[in-house]
């Protein structure tokens, strides 16, 4: 289970495979997830409270999507000796084009994402270890 940190509407995620490997996922890697909770944003009145919800949330409970590991909680070794260890494993969802779905995220990523070619996950990132 990983938490999804952007706001594209989902909160909580399952991975259900590892593309392009046969081990274990790990920072920068892209994987399918089906999304296991519905994040809730704002009051919902009872008129309108279908089209406020489809209006915010980009995805909905037990959608099938790609996203791209920012965090684990394995420990990651780096190139100049030091190792980096996260509280939680999360994810950002992303498009099958490789484009992020939601528009901000929340939370600390690793900087293995830039060696990865996920520049544009970064960009988004209010900062990065």
């Amino acid at each position: 289970m990983l938490n999804v940190i952007d706001n594209s509407g989902a909160a909580l995620a399952e991975c259900i495979q590892v593309l392009k490997m046969k081990r274990a996922a790990s920072i920068g890697d892209r994987i399918v997830i089906v999304v296991q909770k519905q994040r809730s944003f704002g009051p919902e009145t009872a008129s309108s409270s279908k089209s406020t919800v489809s209006s915010a949330n980009k995805v909905r409970r037990g959608d099938i999507r790609h996203a791209v590991v920012v965090r684990t909680a394995k420990q990651v070794q780096r190139k100049d000796g030091s190792v980096v260890k996260f509280g939680d494993n999360a994810c950002v969802l992303i498009s099958k084009a490789g484009e992020p779905i939601g528009t901000r995220l929340s939370g600390v990523v690793g900087r293995e994402l830039r060696e990865r070619g996920w520049g544009k996950v970064l960009s988004l990132a209010p900062m990065h270890l």
